[in-house]
């Protein structure tokens, strides 16, 4: 396992499932680290800089030395030949001094320094995933709050609306993106075949590209640009734009037969069918796994839903709510009810921060008594997103028996490794291919945390209780789950229960998931809201609140209106701990109703 993967807490998750069901690749908590990373490679460029100054510094005083010889005494040879002292330096220099300077080690030696402190620094950098993840992030954002790629170049968050470009979102803080910037997003699409992004986000690198010098550091140049926007065009549609821009990228690779290919084949495509006019030209959005419900998520991420309005419905209210438990009544918890179909209330101060950033803290790696930095393969089962996990981490106690699907796990193949726990939540991934089997995998910054090893755990476990009257000890309910979002991090519409009977989260042998109860750990800038697709309403992330909801009928049926989202964070670092309570242990808390469709 590389270090990267253990300075952070990742899952690895299986997903046998050929669609993707949410990303969250790289965390805001390991953003962060890399910040920490870059200044470290700072001193490093900082202290070959300096060795290299003083080293052109002493190559200049050489020359300076030598250029004055030549300007003075040089400029007669007799006298200079006939002064043996001036004659066995010249003689000393050539054979000596220049040999040193031109044969010197010392900038190979500054460079090896430089090198090898990257070396030492590269199991802590950022992965391809990562930054592919970040990249898809950008693009998500992009989609779900429609904002322009050209205000996302100029770090803005805009939207058009009528006809104007409008910010939805100004942050204290931004940067611009480079040519080299876009020119990576739009590979990324392009690498997926996604034309839609490629193109707007390579438009936006030619045009950056055509105003600049190339840089070294730059893994994109203006013909990289032009070659990628072109085909991009071509697989649109766009055929005589691609043929434009197949010419100008000859103009700078004359000599390119692939591009002259290309232009060849392009104005033959021309010649047997008339262009199409640019107004009949519309880019499409790629399918995603929630086509059915994409509008409606991306309209309550941008809450344009029939958000809850509680002077228009006088059922729904606000109180202070003791729940009939003795440890409220001197405090009670500001409850508001924020739906009834289904039933979801909104516990406002339900931590307090030095509790949240407490259970933040023992999330990071390097807590103690927190399940971290293991290795978590979950497979799918059903159209519900929920899988089954096993858990591993080096070196850990003995395996326990968790079935005979252990054995057919592609990546569980290392004898230092042991399973030392199983816990159930929504699969999510990314694509890529692993023993000639096509699987999905995702990086996740999460962490489950037991209450027997933190006692703010214990403390939050004994609220969920006062608050819900019910039994939140295990196996009656999993351990507190602590997720850190990503750029752009997100979860696609799913269901928090199981939805078919072969639901591998029946093997916890204690029924179904009946409620949900999720703390917001902190706040966000922009974006994040949960949002309710079927019942149409979405909820802002409110510091240190706590969201709660049944998803289960009281004939334990599923509830479908308790289909949820978590919207991409826009601007912000967005902590959330998930508290899955089952149905076994909640029978004379939640008791059945007389009337069996309820």
């Amino acid at each position: 396992m590389s270090s990267y993967v253990s300075l952070f807490i990742f899952l690895y998750v299986v997903n046998i499932s050929d669609k993707s069901f949410g990303e969250m690749f790289t965390s805001t908590m390991s953003v962060k680290q890399a910040v920490f990373a870059e200044r470290q490679l700072i001193d490093y460029l900082r202290t070959y800089l300096e060795n290299e100054i003083q080293r052109l510094d002493d190559i200049k005083r050489f020359f300076s030395r030598v250029t004055s010889l030549h300007s003075g005494i040089y400029n007669e040879p007799s006298a200079t030949i006939a002064n043996p002292i001036v004659a066995f330096k010249l003689l000393k220099r050539l054979k000596s001094e220049w040999m040193n300077i031109v044969q010197s080690n010392e900038a190979e030696e500054n460079l090896d320094a430089l090198r090898e402190g990257y070396r030492r620094m590269e199991g802590s950098l950022p992965k391809l995933e990562d930054l592919q993840g970040a990249a898809q992030g950008l693009m998500r954002l992009q989609d779900v709050y429609d904002l322009r790629v050209e205000g996302l170049v100029r770090g803005h968050f805009q939207q058009i609306t009528n006809g104007n470009a409008v910010d939805i979102y100004k942050p204290p803080v931004s940067d611009t993106l480079s040519g080299d910037d876009c020119f990576l997003v739009g590979k990324v699409a392009y690498d997926s075949e996604d034309y839609y992004h490629s193109v707007q986000w390579f438009e936006e690198a030619v045009r950056l590209f055509r105003g600049t010098e190339w840089s070294p550091e730059n893994e994109g140049t203006l013909e990289d640009a032009l070659d990628h926007l072109a085909f991009s065009h071509f697989k649109t549609g766009n055929i005589s734009y691609a043929l434009s821009l197949s010419q100008e990228l000859l103009l700078h690779d004359p000599v390119n037969s692939r591009v002259h290919f290309n232009v060849e084949k392009y104005e033959k495509l021309l010649d047997e069918s008339p262009p199409v006019t640019n107004q009949s030209l519309v880019l499409k959005r790629p399918d995603s796994t929630c086509l059915r419900t994409r509008n409606v998520y991306e309209k309550l991420c941008q809450t344009k839903g029939s958000q809850p309005k509680h002077f228009e419905n006088p059922r729904l209210f606000c109180d202070f709510f003791t729940n009939g438990n003795p440890g409220l009544l001197l405090q009670p918890i500001k409850r508001e009810l924020i739906s009834l179909h289904p039933y979801v209330v909104l516990f406002h101060t339900f931590v307090t921060r030095a509790e949240a950033k407490s259970i933040r803290e023992y999330a990071v790696p390097g807590a103690g008594g927190s399940e971290r930095g293991r290795i978590c393969c979950c497979l799918k089962a059903g159209d519900s997103g929920l899988g089954i996990c096993y858990c591993l981490f080096p070196h850990g106690p003995e395996v326990q028996n968790v079935g005979d699907l252990l054995q057919s796990l592609p990546l569980l193949n290392s004898d230092s490794e042991r399973v030392v726990s199983v816990a159930a939540f929504p699969v999510i991934g990314l694509r890529l291919r692993t023993r000639s089997v096509r699987i999905r995998m995702s990086f996740i910054a999460s962490a489950w945390l037991k209450d027997s090893a933190h006692g703010v755990v214990g403390k939050v476990d004994r609220r969920i209780t006062m608050v819900t009257g019910l039994n939140v000890q295990p196996p009656y309910a999993e351990y507190l789950q602590v997720v850190n979002y990503g750029i752009g991090g997100h979860y696609e519409p799913h269901f928090d229960h199981a939805t078919s009977d072969s639901s591998p989260l029946y093997r916890l042998k204690t029924g179904n998931r009946v409620a949900t109860f999720m703390i917001y750990l902190s706040s966000v800038e922009a974006g994040g809201y949960t949002a309710f697709i079927y019942a149409n309403f979405s909820v802002p992330v409110v510091e240190n609140g706590a969201l709660f909801w049944w998803n289960l009928h009281r004939n334990g049926q599923g509830n479908v209106n308790t289909l949820h989202a978590g919207c991409p964070v826009i601007v912000g670092d967005k902590w959330v701990a998930n508290k899955w309570v089952h149905e076994y242990g909640q029978e004379f808390q939640r008791r059945c109703s007389l009337n069996p469709e309820e």
